[in-house]
């Protein structure tokens, strides 16, 4: 029987000033944890990439990273702020700042804002198709964190906000959001289904016992076969993005090196212990380097590589 979490926010926030302060608001955005910042990174830069037929205009380029650095901040305030009554329950997060009182709950939306605000200055240097569906992005980015309370699938959610910055690349770069895009926005949910899963498996007991619901709750004991069988599918799906943008042999080099890796995610979940899942999920920041690496290379202009 699941039992209701008693909230943690009644804590007197402590008095933090000068550094000491802002270091608490880098570790509530998690500055200090890059790898959120490269998952959700990758797939953009393979969109970019791919949307430009080579390397993207410097400028669009600089306003996605900086924007999904922000954007990722964000994500994470807002997570924690929604979360604040479960983390100081649960091993991994009882740390945190807002679990722990570092950082006051009127702070941490103020931060929010902020956050928001500097993304969407970013954004208003874009087209009009790519501000129209920034308001997508926002939405997606508030509503994922309350997501796990009423389903056990937010990993597709996650998935869909990590994966917004593909759509939004494409209008960027050409105005328009061919099929193509679409494909790799596929992609991204089922990347995102394969390591927040493999994410959440570190978390399952404490996830049981307060309540949340997940994807490696949903998948019980054929957690690893359903991880196997996204992993195809992911696979296949890259495959076929491949094919339809007309990438070289690099990208499908990159690819089998991405599906090593894939493998091994599966050698460090077998025994499902915390440490294995979690090198895991780490493990895919490789995986979004090896793909990303074989787009560059399918347009770099060397012997049997299309320019």
């Amino acid at each position: 029987m699941k039992t209701q979490a008693r909230r943690t926010t009644s804590r007197t926030p402590r008095p933090l000033t000068g550094a000491p302060r802002w270091r608490a608001y880098a570790r509530l955005m998690r500055l200090h944890r890059p790898i959120g910042v490269l998952l959700l990174l990758w797939p953009t830069l393979w969109a970019l990439w791919i949307a430009s037929g080579g390397v993207p205009d410097p400028f669009v380029l600089g306003v996605f990273v900086l924007g999904t650095v922000l954007m990722r901040s964000a994500g994470c305030v807002i997570n924690d702020f929604a979360d604040r009554g479960f983390d100081g329950h649960v091993t991994r997060t009882r740390d945190r700042p807002l679990a722990v009182g570092a950082v006051g709950e009127r702070e941490a939306l103020q931060l929010f804002a902020v956050l928001i605000g500097l993304s969407g200055l970013l954004v208003l240097t874009m087209n009009r198709a790519t501000i129209l569906l920034s308001f997508a992005a926002v939405g997606l980015a508030v509503l994922y964190p309350f997501m796990k309370r009423y389903t056990y699938l937010p990993q597709v959610y996650l998935g869909a906000a990590f994966g917004w910055g593909v759509p939004m690349a494409f209008t960027a770069t050409t105005g328009t959001l061919p099929a193509l895009a679409w494909l790799i926005f596929c992609a991204v949910v089922l990347w995102a289904l394969v390591y927040d899963t493999e994410y959440a498996m570190v978390d399952r007991a404490d996830d049981l016992r307060i309540g949340i619901k997940s994807t490696a709750i949903l998948f019980d004991d054929a957690d690893r076969g359903v991880i196997a069988a996204l992993q195809v599918l992911l696979l296949v799906n890259l495959v076929l993005v491949g094919l339809r943008a007309e990438l070289a042999w690099p990208y499908y080099a990159g690819l089998g090196v991405g599906a090593g890796c894939l493998a091994w995610q599966q050698v460090l979940i077998r025994k499902r212990e915390p440490k294995g899942c979690f090198a895991a999920f780490m493990n895919n920041n490789w995986f979004g380097l090896w793909v990303f690496l074989g787009i560059v290379a399918s347009y770099l202009p060397v012997p049997g590589v299309s320019s």
